[in-house]
């Protein structure tokens, strides 16, 4: 195995689900802009749209996940095709 390759700079981070606000805490190298304390320690904080906790797939809901209205973008750019025939 090569030696110096991997990063060095290993810490626990907070990921944070905005969905349903779960957080959990995993070691990663990832920049932070913000931090959250926890249990009475400061972690950096990374916030992510989807986990494992709100996935369908791992929860078996069907949840429609639409936080930046790319739906209605959608429809509004291209809408109903068959009416313009």
């Amino acid at each position: 195995m090569k030696k110096e390759i991997h990063p060095k700079n290993y810490r626990p981070v907070v990921f944070k689900d905005m969905s349903n606000d779960e957080i959990f805490i995993s070691r990663s190298t990832v920049n932070a802009k913000e931090t959250i304390e926890v249990d009475g320690v400061t972690y950096p904080l990374v916030k992510l749209e989807i986990t494992s906790s709100s996935h369908p797939f791992y929860t078996g809901k069907q949840k429609l996940v639409d936080t930046a209205g790319r739906v209605d973008k959608f429809m509004s750019r291209y809408g109903d095709r068959s009416k313009r025939k």
